[in-house]
């Protein structure tokens, strides 16, 4: 399995973070690669309209509101992994003033390696500098 992890510093409170990170279904609210997210099987998936094109069906896997975190995995997708389970974890920062977004996975890279770590560490970055825009950082 290959694996991802990157954070990203915040100058914002953990719960406030959490409040748009933390919903399952407010991806669109801020990843700028997301047009559109549409909750089934009782809110366990979402389906993402990708801007330009493109569908990624995902099932949460686990919710840890207190813990500031949640896993889910993707169903399908045009990306290149396979058995891909992902966890966004907002925590405290270091020096208690603001908070840390962690977004980490594993997945099987379906194609070369390097093309798929490129392509998750891209999405995850896009999502962080989109953070930053509305948190500020």
């Amino acid at each position: 399995m290959t694996k991802v992890k990157m954070e990203t510093e915040l100058p914002v409170e953990p719960e406030n973070v959490w409040e748009t990170v933390g919903r399952f279904n407010a991806l669109q609210e801020w990843h700028p690669a997301v047009e559109s997210s549409e909750m089934e099987e009782g809110g366990k998936v979402r389906r993402l309209r990708l801007a330009g094109g493109g569908e990624i069906v995902e099932r949460l896997e686990q919710l840890d509101e207190e813990g500031h975190a949640y896993r889910y995995s993707i169903v399908s997708s045009p990306l290149p992994v396979g058995r891909y389970t992902a966890t966004i974890r907002v925590r405290p920062a270091p020096d208690g003033k603001g908070s840390v977004v962690e977004w980490s996975s594993d997945f099987e890279p379906q194609g070369p390696e390097q093309e798929a770590l490129e392509t998750i560490r891209g999405i995850y970055q896009a999502g962080f500098d989109n953070l930053r825009k509305l948190f500020g950082g």
